[in-house]
């Protein structure tokens, strides 16, 4: 540890020592078999972790370890296929694996709200509401009425219909002083973006296409829609909710070390921390604001006071938001430590700006292994009876592979599937480095569980 950082104060250790780790899983024995009802998800994360332990060791996984692999992955296609109790999410995945027209449909989808800014903004510049007031009352200003509306409306043959009008009207010489230019209407007509919105409304009425969206719309609301945003705002509740008792839980242990200590070096909680440009270092895909954050003062002895950090919260709803939020939380731990450590950086926060030691930030650990003293993952949901073993962002690439969507859409058709037909992900798994997170994905979720805590359960402890 660097000098300069003082060591943690013995009540901290021993309150994240005590506190209650609801969500713990177990390390699985080399030669855990899953129990005959075993769902396939359960199999497949013991079969996965069978293989993990024995590439750690030098040894190579054996056919029968394979088998077992490929049948139950094969069990969890079958089963997220069934047209009743079966996923949604992953039924249009195959539709648009094996459908030329729901992949262009989903292609241009994906773009469709950069098409429709594009185009709002080409309209507005030859008929928005102020250009139209300059005009006299007339032909042209009711097409360039129409036209505006057409955008609006996201009518978008109506719109090049309107805009085919106007040109007609631009070409004629009595009203060429009163309509848009030819320019700006030819570029209209031409714009890619309206030829792939078009494109997208034609396609929208294809059988495949349609059962397409409504298999997305089974499993949640239309984005932009009244349903989605009512969902969304209903989310942000509960998660501002949840920080609010995280915080709450934060403050309480800030309140009794600052009463097992001398107040000239206190504590004190901040909540929203921002971390600085300053901070040599890149910050894409790292954590760049952390929720909670436990702050003890540095002793300044020479200096204006600064403070370090003591513990790192993060709320999150669920184990799998955890999960999936882990390596960018270890990125971020890994950006605070290239701070200088003779400098002093500027957090904004909820609370105001507080300076920071680049000392003890760089002290900070950012191995997975050594979080313990300083991380918590803080959520306030149930801990299940049975708790998952294969995370949903492992579940999912294991569905999203090639091989497996080959394998669903079989199972839509008349010849059988056979299971060794998903023998070439086995293979990814214990090769491909794309697939290193799933192949370590149980010694992850065992890392993340170990680090969350029910705010409930640090209250009691304080």
């Amino acid at each position: 540890m660097d000098k300069a950082t003082p060591p943690q104060h013995p009540l901290l250790d021993a309150t994240l020592r005590t506190v209650p780790r609801r969500y713990r899983l177990p390390e699985l024995c080399n030669d855990s078999a899953p129990a005959a009802d075993a769902s396939p998800a359960t199999t497949l994360a013991l079969v996965i972790e069978q293989a993990r332990a024995l590439l750690q060791r030098g040894e190579m996984p054996d056919a029968a370890l394979k088998d077992r692999f490929t049948g139950a992955l094969a069990r969890m296609v079958r089963e997220a296929m069934h047209a009743d109790s079966g996923d949604p999410v992953f039924q249009a995945m195959v539709l648009r694996h094996r459908a030329a027209p729901v992949r262009e449909y989903a292609s241009l989808s994906a773009r469709a709200d950069q098409d429709r800014r594009a185009i709002h903004a080409a309209v507005n510049a030859l008929a928005h509401p102020g250009k139209q007031q300059r005009l006299g009352p007339g032909p042209q200003r009711e097409a360039l009425a129409q036209l505006h509306a057409c955008a609006g409306a996201a009518a978008w043959n109506e719109l090049h219909d309107a805009a085919q009008r106007l040109l007609e009207m631009q070409q004629a010489p009595a009203l060429a002083d009163a309509t848009p230019a030819a320019r700006g209407l030819t570029q209209l007509l031409e714009h890619p973006a309206l030829a792939r919105l078009r494109r997208l409304d034609r396609l929208a009425s294809d059988p495949l296409v349609a059962q397409y969206r409504s298999l997305w719309e089974r499993y949640g609301p239309r984005s932009g829609s009244a349903g989605a945003v009512a969902q969304g705002r209903s989310s942000r509740r509960r998660g501002e909710a949840a920080e609010a008792l995280a915080t709450r839980a934060l403050q309480a242990l800030a309140q009794r070390l600052n009463a097992d200590r001398d107040a000239s070096a206190p504590y004190r909680v901040v909540t929203s921390m921002r971390v600085p440009a300053a901070i040599p270092a890149a910050h894409e895909r790292a954590k760049t604001e952390w929720d909670a954050v436990l702050l003890g003062q540095a002793a300044a002895a020479d200096a204006a006071p600064a403070w370090d950090v003591c513990l790192l919260v993060e709320v999150k709803a669920s184990v799998d938001a955890a999960a999936t939020d882990f390596p960018r939380l270890l990125r971020g731990l890994r950006l605070l430590a290239q701070a200088d450590p003779d400098d002093v950086y500027s957090f904004a926060t909820r609370q105001g700006t507080v300076p920071l030691r680049g000392a003890a930030l760089r002290a900070l650990p950012s191995a997975s292994a050594a979080l313990s003293g300083t991380v918590l993952y803080c959520c306030d949901a149930p801990a299940e009876p049975t708790p998952r073993l294969l995370s949903a962002a492992s579940r999912m690439q294991l569905l999203s592979a090639a091989p497996t969507l080959d394998f669903a859409a079989t199972l839509t058709g008349p010849t059988p599937a056979d299971a060794r037909e998903l023998e070439p992900v086995w293979v990814a798994l214990l090769e491909a480095p794309g697939w290193r997170a799933v192949l370590n994905q149980y010694a992850t979720l065992r890392q993340v569980r170990e680090l969350m805590v029910h705010p409930d359960d640090l209250l009691d402890v304080v």
